[in-house]
């Protein structure tokens, strides 16, 4: 079984860009850094509500009001194209029958967005979306959520995700965990686990 992350190993996403068309770089970085902060965003993963979330920062940020709001209201520009090889990668697997499972740090309200542009995520057999389940990785628990569901054992999964926080939870739970960098990488990674 393979379990994917889908953010930046099938599906880029960067809020720069966005904010790269909206201010200059030194700008976006500040904003980045003190407003629309990872931890912000980390929160709407979680399943904070949108509305809430962006009332509440626009509140205490007035002067970044419309900012702001183009996180909610131009989150799709936050998209980049899916990662060809990675995809192909995905492709491959679903066609020798390779169960596969995603799990994802993403906000439910636009993981729908997700859904309707990105046909590929249709090869999953259960995709856990951390918004929908109000849990975040690295938190073991989200990691046991899947487990439970489909009555799997961690040690019968290869898991992949680009965040070396995440790889780690993962292979402390018993995953083969692989550290993402780039598809090429990923499929010299898979081949000794015998996954082709």
């Amino acid at each position: 079984m393979v379990v994917f992350d889908l953010g930046n190993v099938l599906i880029p996403w960067d809020p720069r860009n966005l904010y790269a068309r909206l201010l200059d770089r030194p700008a976006m970085e500040r904003f980045l850094a003190e407003v629309c902060t990872p931890a912000w965003n980390l929160e709407l993963d979680r399943g904070r509500p949108w509305t809430v979330a962006v009332a509440e920062l626009v509140a205490r940020h007035p002067g970044h009001a419309a900012l702001i709001r183009a996180y909610d209201e131009r989150w799709e520009e936050m998209l980049g194209e899916p990662v060809a090889g990675s995809v192909a990668l995905l492709e491959e697997l679903h066609a020798a029958g390779t169960p596969l499972y995603a799990l994802t740090n993403w906000s439910a309200e636009k993981f729908r967005v997700a859904r309707a542009r990105f046909g590929f995520l249709g090869r999953f057999r259960d995709i856990v979306v951390s918004g929908e389940v109000g849990l975040v990785k690295p938190d073991p628990a989200i990691f046991r959520l899947l487990l439970d569901r489909h009555r799997i054992a961690a040690g019968d999964c290869v898991f992949i995700d680009d965040s070396a926080d995440n790889v780690a939870a993962a292979a402390a739970l018993g995953f083969h965990a692989i550290r993402f960098t780039d598809p090429a990488s990923l499929r010299a990674d898979l081949e000794p686990l015998g996954v082709r």
